[in-house]
């Protein structure tokens, strides 16, 4: 049986936080370096666009590895990697070519392995209900972030659908746009393209 946890206990427990600022702090608040975090939508809308953006600004906590089951080492990827500039965090942003779950244990399990990791996608990556919480549970000091096929306004698939309820953050992406709702404050919606955004929802309406 698990140790019950007093409130002073809790009270007095501290967390390491993701310091978010501007525009970051405004959409998603100032979560923890830990959970599960969650982001769906259709092909164009800009999902590694904004996973790229993400990814950056998360190695400022630490290591970050990218896994793209879907994708692989592509030229789509390259050119969202050269768009973003990732060569500038290269030191701590790894990018894995389709790594099975499996792999992605044992890669997890070793010293020194990434704090957060980014699977692309969430379809692809053969996780089940079950096999998603063992994941998360057997890591609990790992950031997960999922993206996710979109199915109308929701992630594809049942066991996407329980991912998005179990999430500490989550979020629709529409015309470079991201939706987000988080238990750590935030919700206004996140840019991912200025440009993009603008044609898609109107030029007047773009930051809204």
């Amino acid at each position: 049986m698990k140790r019950a946890v007093t409130v002073e206990q809790l009270i007095n427990t501290e967390f390491s936080l993701i310091d978010f600022n501007d525009q970051w702090a405004a959409s998603f608040g100032k979560p923890e370096v830990s959970g599960v975090w969650i982001f769906w939508g259709d092909s164009g809308n800009g999902k590694t666009r904004f996973a790229m953006q993400l990814a950056r600004e998360l190695t400022k906590y630490g290591k970050v590895c990218y896994d793209s089951l879907e994708e692989g080492a592509r030229l789509s990827m390259k050119r969202a990697v050269i768009a973003e500039n990732m060569i500038s965090v290269a030191r701590k942003f790894l990018i894995l070519h389709r790594e099975p779950i499996e792999d992605i244990i044992m890669r997890l399990a070793k010293r020194r392995s990434p704090d957060v990791i980014f699977i692309d996608s969430y379809q692809y990556s053969g996780l089940t209900k079950r096999t998603y919480i063992e994941l998360k549970e057997k890591f609990p000091k790992k950031l997960f972030i999922f993206l996710s096929h979109a199915e109308g306004k929701h992630p594809e698939g049942r066991s996407a659908k329980f991912v998005r309820y179990d999430a500490d953050i989550k979020g629709r992406i529409e015309g470079y746009k991201v939706f987000p709702v988080s238990r750590y404050g935030g919700g206004e919606p996140y840019v991912i393209w200025d440009e993009g955004a603008g044609k898609y929802w109107g030029i007047e309406d773009h930051n809204n």
